[in-house]
């Protein structure tokens, strides 16, 4: 028997006592799912009951109907509960080592089995369901062979049929065969474009885009329109990956569908557009913000995925860690003052923030925040949404809320003198002020308060703390490998700081299953924290430039971002290249 099957539980058979027939096998299964913190006992009692009315799906199938738990978790789970193996991707064979007539392709589909070798003792099959004991069985009996299982998700058991049985077609191509009409015009009207977009190919690609970025960990889809083809892009840890995309012909029914669901104006094509869209997908909760603009060739939308469960509002998750972990926490502990956090767009500025929120949201103090968008919704914080179209402008906003008696205030940007203005009244009046700024460094935050308008004395007596990050992709921990750092680089680099005694070994990238073959999975900060001491102050005061300030900075401390990096390469957690690709020691 193949080592991919462990053995597993005998089935109960006829002649075994009547309690343990009766038992029901997916008890073991659904406990473990609640167990995992994967569902609660309520989901699992309305997918059994659901079940049991359609009679022909099993408890692991309607779960992933119901969009209730991803199919991983669902294969996870059996596999644990049948102590059978799951089985990766890759080892799918492309010949079916069933013989003609031995199983009906129809019957391998119902029941999402596939063929994976054919073995002296019988032949070893995946199964969605390994707990379907009536499915197992009926095989052996068309075969006359033993059946012997692993676990494979259904997905990739349906690809794997069709490689074997079908045209080899990928999953978006067989939706694209069922797409009706030719090439569509731009300038159809919107009854036709609300038509497109209901078609049920057309919900079929859109949804296995959001599908794919869902299990691709990608933060961003980009949907964009050209002449000869409609490209779609994952953003996954901070970098752009072009992947399967729907034909040119359906450009303008895809885009309809995506907005239909932001309920955005389908006829206006002319401006941009904003809205957006809260769905369940492979049984994660996910809000989407959809945005669009008008390009030559059609609307280019791009979808910030917002995975309201898997956040983690963990400082040491982030990256934060030492000296810029522990001068931060003493910041925000202050009853007032003003917590700065700078970086360019896409830095983890807004994570930061609702980390920040998530430690000193207590009983005793009230939150308020006014936010373009809000990203992410905080129990016990009162959030508002900008809304510049009527007048609800930052600080409009601001001017209403510190009369709301808070402790703490929030402020998504700092845009421009006015708000700074009201955010510093509310610090010297005893609030707690988090705001964001785009600049490249901690010590450019104050240069760009500066050139604001506000004035210096006002600036040191109310800024506590300013906070630079950038993002860095996190190396990938079961197939990093180490090599020995070059001499040069560690003269160039002046890595021994970091590893004072023995040879300087740094990490590089290969590529597994678990990071899908890039080396890469997930992402850190690295950070900067600008402490206001009375040394920083003093040259705040006779506007001094930012390389002066942080200067003061370093002798006071501080660690800037790069060194931040080299020590968080050395440690194994990312590469000296992604240091560079976002940060420089200039």
């Amino acid at each position: 028997m193949s080592s991919l099957a462990k053995s597993a539980p005998a089935p109960a058979t006829a002649e075994q006592p009547a309690q343990t027939r009766a038992a029901d096998p997916y008890d073991g299964f659904a406990e473990l799912l609640i167990r995992r913190g994967k569902l609660r006992p309520a989901e699992i009692h309305r997918a059994k009951r659901l079940a049991l009315q359609t009679d022909d799906k099993s408890l692991p199938a309607m779960l992933a109907k119901l969009g209730l738990a991803s199919e991983r978790d669902v294969a996870e789970a059996l596999a644990e509960i049948s102590g059978l193996i799951l089985l990766e991707a890759q080892a799918y064979p492309d010949v079916s080592p069933f013989e003609e007539g031995d199983a009906s392709l129809r019957f391998l589909k119902e029941n999402h089995i596939v063929g994976i070798a054919n073995q002296s003792d019988g032949i070893l099959v995946a199964m969605a369901d390994p707990l379907d004991e009536y499915a197992r069985q009926a095989l052996a009996m068309a075969t006359g062979k033993p059946i012997h299982s692993c676990v494979g998700l259904s997905s990739e058991i349906a690809q794997a049929i069709e490689r074997q049985y079908g045209a080899g077609k990928s999953l978006m191509g067989q939706i694209v065969d069922n797409l009706g009409g030719s090439d569509q015009d731009d300038d159809a009207d919107v009854e036709h474009l609300k038509d497109l977009a209901s078609e049920a190919p057309v919900i079929r690609m859109v949804n296995l885009i959001m599908q794919r970025a869902v299990e691709s960990r990608a933060s961003d889809i980009h949907i964009e329109p050209f002449e000869q083809q409609l490209k779609v892009r994952l953003r996954i840890d901070g970098v752009l990956r072009e992947v399967e995309a729907p034909p040119v012909r359906s450009t303008a029914a895809v885009i309809s569908r995506v907005k239909i669901m932001a309920k955005m104006n389908i006829a206006e094509r002319r401006l941009p557009q904003d809205g957006r869209i809260k769905l369940q997908v492979q049984g994660k909760e996910l809000d989407l913000r959809v945005s669009t603009v008008p390009t030559m060739y059609g609307e280019s939308v791009v979808i910030r995925l917002l995975h309201k469960e898997s956040i983690q509002f963990d400082f040491a998750a982030l990256g934060f860690e030492g000296n810029v972990q522990e001068r931060f926490l003493d910041v925000l502990a202050r009853p007032h003052g003003i917590i700065l956090i700078t970086g360019p767009t896409g830095s983890g500025k807004s994570t930061t923030l609702y980390t920040a929120l998530h430690k000193i949201n207590t009983a005793e103090r009230k939150i308020i925040t006014v936010e373009d968008p809000v990203e992410y919704q905080l129990e016990g914080v009162n959030q508002i949404q900008t809304k510049p179209q009527i007048g609800l402008t930052f600080a409009n906003a601001l001017r209403s809320i510190v009369r709301q008696d808070p402790d703490v205030i929030m402020i998504g940007e700092m845009r421009d003198l006015e708000t700074a203005r009201i955010a510093v009244q509310s610090a010297l009046t005893g609030h707690l002020v988090l705001s964001t700024l785009h600049t490249n460094d901690a010590a450019g935050g104050v240069a760009r308060l500066l050139d604001m308008g506000l004035e210096d004395y006002l600036i040191t007596s109310t800024v506590n703390g300013i906070l630079g990050q950038r993002l860095v992709r996190r190396l990938c921990p079961h197939c990093r490998q180490t090599y020995p750092a070059l001499p040069e680089v560690v003269e160039e680099m002046k890595l021994r700081r970091f590893v004072p005694q023995g040879e300087v070994m740094l990490y590089r990238p290969t590529g597994c299953e678990q990071c899908d073959d890039v080396g890469y999975r997930g992402r850190l900060a690295i950070l900067e924290f600008l402490y206001m001491t009375d040394g920083v102050r003093r040259l705040v005061m006779t506007h001094a430039q930012a390389k002066q300030i942080e200067e003061m900075a370093l002798q006071q401390g501080m660690h800037t971002m790069y060194e931040d990096g080299l020590k968080k390469s050395v440690a194994g957690l990312t590469t000296i290249e992604e240091v560079l690709r976002v940060t420089s020691d200039v």
